[in-house]
C-alpha cells in the first residue's frame, strides 16, 4: 500500500491504470489456466470413453455366448483339408460351410484381442497375448478368463457395484455370427415369383393372339 500514490490526480490515475493492468493480467492468466485444464480434462475423458467403448465391444465379442462350443478354433480351411487327407467334393462343400462360421468367429476374436493389446490393462494384455499365442500355435482357445477380467474392469470404470461372489455366472465364449442363409433364401424365392409373373404375362399375350385370329376368321366368313 505504501507504493500507491494518491497525492495528486496524475499520480492517482497512474496508480489506477497500474492496478487495472495487474488485475487484467491476473484474470487472463487464470482464464488461460482454466481453459488449458478444461481441454486436458476433455481430452482425457474422450480417451477414457473411447477406451471403455472399445473394451466393451471386445467383451461382447469374446463373451457373447453361454452355450455350445465356447472355444475358438485356429484351423483354416486348408488345414482341415490336410487333416482329413483330401475328401470328395460333397464333403469338401460341407467342410467349407462349417469352417466359414468358425472363420468369422476367429477373425472377430483376433480383432478383439488386437484391440485389448492396444488399450487394455497389464492383466488384459497378458491374457490377450496368451490367447493370441495359443492361436498361433494351432490350439483351441478359451476366452473366459479374459472375459471375467474385462467385465470386472468395465464395471469398476463405470462405477457399477461388483457382482456378488455368491452368484455363479456360467462360462462365457465368443459370440456366434448371425447366419445369412435366410436372406439368400428369400432372394431366391422372390426371383422365382418374378419368373412366375413373367410366365403369366406370356400367357396373357398368347390369349391376345388367339382372340385376334378368331376375329379375322369371323370377318372373312361374313364376306
Amino acid at each position: 500500500m505504501r507504493s500507491l500514490d494518491f497525492s495528486s490526480w496524475h499520480s492517482a490515475l497512474i496508480t489506477m491504470i497500474g492496478l487495472t493492468l495487474l488485475t487484467l493480467l491476473g484474470v487472463g492468466v487464470r482464464l488461460i489456466m482454466m481453459l488449458t485444464l478444461q481441454q486436458r480434462r476433455e481430452r482425457l475423458n474422450r480417451q477414457i470413453n473411447e477406451r471403455i467403448r472399445t473394451l466393451i465391444a471386445a467383451y461382447k465379442t469374446l463373451g457373447g455366448s453361454f452355450t455350445g462350443d465356447l472355444s475358438v478354433s485356429p484351423l483354416h480351411l486348408r488345414d482341415m483339408k490336410q487333416r482329413d487327407g483330401g475328401s470328395s467334393d460333397v464333403s469338401s462343400l460341407e467342410l467349407s460351410g462349417s469352417t466359414d462360421r468358425a472363420r468369422r468367429i476367429r477373425d472377430a476374436v483376433e480383432s478383439a484381442l488386437s484391440d485389448i493389446i492396444l488399450l487394455g490393462t497389464e492383466e488384459h494384455v497378458r491374457l490377450a497375448v496368451k490367447a493370441a499365442s495359443e492361436l498361433v500355435q494351432g490350439r483351441n482357445v478359451h476366452t473366459h478368463d479374459l472375459v471375467v477380467a474385462l467385465r470386472d474392469f468395465i464395471r469398476k470404470a463405470l462405477d457399477i457395484e461388483r457382482i456378488p461372489s455368491t452368484l455363479e455366472i456360467p462360462r462365457q465364449g465368443p459370440s456366434r455370427p448371425a447366419s445369412s442363409g435366410g436372406g439368400r433364401e428369400k432372394g431366391e424365392g422372390g426371383g422365382k415369383g418374378g419368373g412366375g409373373g413373367d410366365m403369366g404375362g406370356g400367357g396373357g399375350g398368347m390369349g391376345g393372339v388367339s382372340t385376334d385370329s378368331d376375329s379375322d376368321a369371323s370377318s372373312s366368313h361374313h364376306m
